[in-house]
């Protein structure tokens, strides 16, 4: 089957009703079940059908979305093959991708921020707990519903555990994964990572919802890698003209961002809860205002 002859199509039991996504590897639908529930239907392209390591990983997201049962994160329902069309059966969740909400919106309030990362960060806790680190966490990978600001983590695709030796990687040495604006610069080497790596990616997410800016300047792919390599993130407080932090919350999310990762938080959650903690500190709305006109007339 290819995929412009899958709509209306009815596959191990799923009728697939509208095409929700697409990304270089798979394309998702919503479906239904015989019994009418909604469900989200991921397809493997048909040009990766036969490519081993593009198999490889999407059987190994399904393994690892099965192992990490946690209400923040997409349930995996499903897999299987069905005329060759290797499949993905996951929860349907209410909302939107956090990066469309937070491309429009954000700035977010401080304390929507504090609900969000606390919510992926006990998610990615439980990965952890679980012996997987997910090494792909961005705003693209959250599923929000800001009605009732769950939150929920996806995709699993390019996870890796925790013990897997030099020989069960899926990637290249010398070649990083993960999405380049959100990845931690030890990962750069394509070498295995630590559980740090997603908490630094983590508090990128927490640096995007908080300024709608990146700690690194946007430009060439190949200008942001020699970034990661050789620069430090650009600090909070520095992100917007017009926008201020406390110290607290600045030192919280820097501190998160550190380039060695012993010298981030012990875990994600340690990150998130201080996070957490320094967003909810009364901060006067006019203190960055002022500190702007101190500026003008001491220049």
């Amino acid at each position: 089957m290819s995929r412009e002859n899958l709509l209306g199509q009815t596959v191990a039991g799923y009728t697939l009703r509208q095409l929700v996504g697409e990304g270089g590897t798979a394309v998702v639908y919503r479906a239904e079940t015989t019994t009418g529930e909604t469900v989200a239907f991921k397809v493997l392209r048909e040009k990766l059908r036969r490519d081993k390591t593009a198999i490889a990983r999407f059987l190994r997201e399904a393994q690892f979305g099965q192992q990490v049962l946690h209400p923040n994160v997409v349930a995996t329902i499903a897999t299987g093959e069905d005329n060759e069309l290797r499949y993905l059966v996951i929860e349907w969740a209410r909302g939107e991708l956090l990066e469309g909400y937070a491309r429009r919106l954000a700035p977010l309030p401080p304390d929507e921020v504090a609900a969000i990362v606390t919510q992926i960060a006990s998610a990615v806790q439980a990965a952890h707990q679980a012996g997987i680190i997910h090494r792909d966490l961005k705003p693209e990978n959250i599923m929000y519903d800001p009605v009732t600001r769950q939150a929920k983590l996806l995709d699993f695709g390019i996870a890796a555990a925790a013990d897997m030796s030099k020989d069960d990687r899926l990637t290249r040495a010398g070649f990083f994964v993960g999405t380049l604006m959100y990845v931690a610069p030890e990962a750069l080497s394509g070498e295995l990572v630590t559980p740090a790596a997603d908490q630094y990616s983590l508090a990128t997410i927490a640096y995007f919802l908080l300024t709608g800016r990146h700690p690194y300047t946007p430009g060439s792919p190949r200008e942001l890698f020699t970034q990661l390599l050789s620069q430090p993130p650009i600090p909070l407080n520095k992100a917007r003209d017009n926008l201020t932090f406390p110290e607290l919350v600045q030192g919280t999310v820097m501190r998160a961002l550190s380039r060695r990762p012993e010298d981030r938080f012990d875990s994600v959650t340690s990150f998130a809860n201080a996070l957490s903690t320094a967003l909810a500190i009364p901060h006067a709305p006019g203190k960055g205002l002022a500190a702007r006109v101190r500026r003008l007339f001491s220049s």
